[in-house]
């Protein structure tokens, strides 16, 4: 092996080695990071996270999420909606990206391309509009479900902006939603994205003095119905989906909340 042969593979092994050790960081802060389970977050409330039937629970900086493999999006993403965490600012739109942190692999946004379904959010963009790198994170393909246009701007979005003004009203609510990943659904993609049937949103208000929730499930389709209309039971929603949403609450305190259907003490106005 002549001199200059040997510094050239000197080198590569070098580049290599340099390379394998970036990955295995890489890999070790994505397992890092979903090992974490329940710790608390930074902008959030870990008490109220829901149960994950999946095992897979992430981390982000402004909401928290259970991803489903076998339906490619997470079953519920749940974040703390703060009055301080509305803005008016408006960043620019990024491009989605794959999520990272998912072990399993989170979905491709080309899924969706020519699909006839928008990248539904799940955590809105609007609601993390107090930062950039908040409002950006909202674009991590975890965190987004085919959704009809229609329903996507119509009924879901007049439901985003309802949850926006009652976090103003009462100072700070805490939000889990997602799409029903149950029963037969059509896919799409290379990847088969389960499209859900039905959407549900749930909120707890926990910052007035008296605990109060409320949750909805509306039919996949637009519609021009009230919004209570679609209000239903926690109950309703954990027997559809196989989650226990608010497993910390002391029991009477969770059952008495949990069976009611009650929405008297949202301001619907």
């Amino acid at each position: 092996m002549t001199k200059r042969t040997f510094y050239s593979v000197i080198a590569i092994l070098v580049v290599l080695s340099v390379y394998s050790y970036e990955y295995f960081l890489g890999e070790e802060e994505k397992t890092e990071l979903i090992s974490k389970g329940k710790e608390t977050k930074e902008n959030t409330n870990e008490y109220f996270l829901p149960t994950s039937t999946t095992g897979q629970i992430v981390h982000h900086n402004g909401y928290s999420l259970s991803y489903s493999e076998v339906h490619e999006q997470a079953e519920w993403v749940a974040y703390e909606l703060k009055k301080s965490h509305l803005s008016k600012t408006n960043f620019k739109r990024p491009y989605f990206e794959i999520d990272k942190a998912v072990k399993t692999g989170a979905a491709h946004w080309r899924n969706y391309k020519k699909s006839g379904y928008d990248r539904g959010h799940l955590c809105p963009a609007g609601d993390r509009r107090y930062s950039q790198s908040a409002h950006n994170e909202t674009f991590l393909t975890s965190n987004i479900s085919p959704q009809e246009h229609k329903f996507n701007s119509g009924i879901w979005n007049s439901l985003e902006q309802k949850v926006r003004y009652w976090a103003r009203k009462y100072n700070g609510i805490f939000v889990i939603t997602g799409g029903v990943l149950k029963g037969e659904m059509k896919t799409i993609g290379d990847e088969d994205v389960s499209v859900p049937n039905q959407f549900y949103k749930i909120l707890i208000d926990n910052n007035t003095g008296k605990t109060k929730m409320i949750a909805f499930l509306i039919p996949h389709k637009n519609s021009n119905e009230s919004l209570y209309k679609f209000v239903v039971s926690v109950d309703k929603v954990e027997i559809l989906t196989g989650i226990d949403f608010f497993s910390e609450l002391e029991d009477d305190l969770e059952n008495r909340l949990e069976t009611s259907s009650s929405f008297k003490e949202w301001d619907f106005d």
